[in-house]
């Protein structure tokens, strides 16, 4: 499996605002059938909010969403992949830093798309149905 983050990425990444409530951020993320967020914070950096977020911190936490802003549950700084990255090489950095998300950059620092845990798996299972090598 020689594939590349950029073969399974998602784009274009989805982005919010961190002034946004918990509850706006979990019903996007729900009506886009995804599972994190990239915050895009004043000073130009980013932040990312998933749905383990909300479940640890505000579901758990007994928090209500309404009344909870983004920018009080996300996480940042911002670990990133590239896009020429091996499957392999973004899987171990996934693992390293404990995470199933990373937005994926260009040489800039342009966000162009999301990796998640997801998309390996299917990378994993669509190579399942190749032949042998």
């Amino acid at each position: 499996m020689a594939s590349t983050v950029s073969d399974f990425m998602s784009r274009p990444a989805i982005f919010i605002d961190p002034e946004a409530s918990v509850g706006h951020a979990a019903t996007l993320m729900r009506r886009r059938n995804i599972h994190s967020l990239v915050v895009a914070l004043e000073d130009h950096s980013f932040g990312i909010i998933t749905t383990t977020d909300i479940r640890d911190k505000i579901v758990a936490a007994d928090r209500d969403p309404k009344t909870t802003f983004v920018r009080e549950i996300m996480s940042a700084p911002l670990a990133t992949a590239h896009p020429e990255w091996s499957l392999q090489e973004c899987s171990v950095k996934m693992k390293e830093l404990g995470v199933h998300h990373l937005p994926v950059v260009d040489q800039r620092g342009t966000i162009l798309g999301m990796i998640s845990a997801t998309d390996i798996f299917m990378a994993v299972e669509e190579s399942g149905w190749g032949p042998p090598s």
